[in-house]
């Protein structure tokens, strides 16, 4: 095997953690080396050595065959080593050619920014990824699949012969992956060495060649892609073998608990439906459908034109979050770092903030000692990993995230629970702790709504699915022998899927 790049040995250790014992970690010349693990498992910190971030405890790294030493960032870049983070590090009031060339700019003979060959040379680099739109355009009015073509151009700007992709298309459209997959073609056939990590495993049979698997901090494999199947890749993964990844589960439904009619603002027209008590109403659709929207309009996160919403057969008023908080409805953002959760926080002071006037005495004291200790009731209920509630919320994984993120919804007793892409950006062992939280939540009454970009953990999980296109509802199903076709049918408009 020709290796253009290994990590032999490589431990990092910070102050009581070891995040990383003895890892091996090879990346093949002109192939797709898949990084799996976790949340948790080392993959970020093992990249964060790679790419300069952090200095290794112990271990070696060999490039081209020669030991080498990053202790910065750019020390990495001049070894032709790019990583294209999670979270895309582009200023979006620079126009695409200075986001490509910031810190780097060309200069003419006076020492000021040469703005020809800046835009000359980023159209090049962006010809090369089939990229139409102008070098002069801010980054800030692209979407996302086209910012990640922004962030692939500056990689190539670097010359990297290294690619890093860490979940890059945690947020793309169908169509924007397929770019993306295409593009990961081209920079393989062109001698490019890609290192991916996604948490979305049917992407890693599409575009991977080789995989190697971290848990706990250290090597467990490393094998050909065509060599292993899903199941055995998920055991690698979490150390044991999970009997059913969509562990449905049926309850005798109850009544109606929430009904709306007639939903109408800019994002939704006439929306009307129904959940029952110890329902999951999976909703599904194409990416700007207005699935989000739909949630924050009911939660009162969006205003409404028209529409009429019921709680146990009672009409209520919902003109905000707090109204809808207080009429037993409660909502998880897709974006538990932008909108779910405040990460200079600590664990328990995000839990308890969407419930602080159930902890607050008559003149607005909080009694800290109840609010522990539901807090703790919490952490343990639901399977926390954190070292204490005063851990910073920031440091724990994101399955944890997701998980104190929805603790903050229950602590506020709602009867209808809506979560938006609960399992995103979470790893397979998280995932099937999530589903088996949501069955517990069903056998206990609770209504759910369930928004999800999946379509397997839709028809896993829910007992309806509803289907929403250009911001209307094109078809409810019973799940009951219903096929992703029939759901994708209804995604693009065309009605009457079985």
């Amino acid at each position: 095997m020709d290796y253009i790049l290994q990590m032999k040995g490589v431990s990092k250790v910070f102050p009581g953690v070891r995040a990383l014992d003895d890892v091996h970690f090879n990346i093949p010349r002109g192939k797709v080396m898949a990084l799996l693990g976790e949340n948790g498992a080392g993959k970020s910190t093992l990249m964060k050595i790679l790419s300069g971030v952090y200095e290794r405890t112990q271990g070696e790294i060999l490039l081209n065959g020669n030991a080498v030493e990053f202790k910065n960032p750019r020390e990495a870049q001049e070894h032709k080593i790019a990583i294209i983070h999670q979270e895309l590090n582009l200023l979006p009031e620079l126009s695409i050619g200075e986001n490509i060339f910031i810190g780097r700019e060309p200069v003419n003979m006076f020492g000021k920014i040469n703005w020809k060959e800046l835009h000359s040379e980023s159209r090049k680099l962006l010809e090369e990824l089939d990229f139409k739109e102008d070098s002069k355009m801010k980054v800030g009015d692209l979407s996302i699949g086209k910012k990640q073509m922004v962030e692939i151009a500056k990689a190539l700007s670097l010359d990297a012969e290294i690619i890093i992709m860490d979940e890059p298309t945690d947020a793309l459209t169908d169509n924007e992956t397929l770019t993306l997959f295409s593009v990961i073609n081209k920079l393989r056939e062109s001698g490019k060495s890609i290192v991916y990590i996604s948490h979305r495993l049917n992407e890693i049979f599409q575009i991977c060649d080789y995989v190697t698997v971290l848990r706990d901090g250290q090597f467990i494999d490393e094998c050909l892609v065509s060599d292993i199947d899903e199941d055995k890749l998920i055991e690698l993964m979490v150390g044991r073998k999970l009997t059913e990844q969509y562990p449905r589960l049926k309850v005798d439904l109850g009544e109606e608990v929430l009904k709306v009619e007639n939903l109408t603002n800019k994002f939704i027209k006439d929306v009307s439906f129904s959940v029952r008590k110890g329902e999951i109403l999976g909703v599904a659709g194409l990416m700007g459908a207005g699935r989000t929207e739909l949630a924050k309009s009911i939660y009162g996160a969006i205003a409404l034109d028209s529409g009429l919403i019921y709680i146990d057969g009672n009409q209520v008023s919902i003109k905000s979050s707090h109204d809808a908080i207080n009429k037993g409805i409660s909502y998880v953002s897709e974006d538990r770092k932008k909108d779910g959760l405040v990460l200079s926080m600590d664990v328990k002071k995000n839990m308890s903030l969407s419930a602080l006037e159930k902890f607050s005495n008559a003149i607005g004291f909080i009694d800290m000692k109840s609010e522990t200790k539901e807090a703790e009731d919490y952490v343990e209920k639901i399977s926390i990993k954190t070292p204490s509630l005063k851990q910073k919320i920031k440091n724990l994984s994101g399955g944890n995230q997701q998980k104190v993120s929805i603790s903050k919804s229950l602590m506020t007793a709602p009867k209808v629970l809506i979560l938006d892409e609960p399992t995103r950006g979470v790893d397979v062992g998280a995932k099937k702790e999530i589903y088996d939280l949501m069955n517990t939540f069903k056998e206990e009454g609770m209504s759910i709504i369930m928004i999800s970009s999946e379509i397997p953990e839709i028809l896993g999980l829910s007992d309806r699915i509803m289907v929403v296109h250009e911001g209307s509802i094109s078809g409810i199903l019973e799940n009951d022998n219903v096929t992703q076709e029939d759901i994708m049918r209804l995604a693009v408009g065309v009605r009457g899927a079985n």
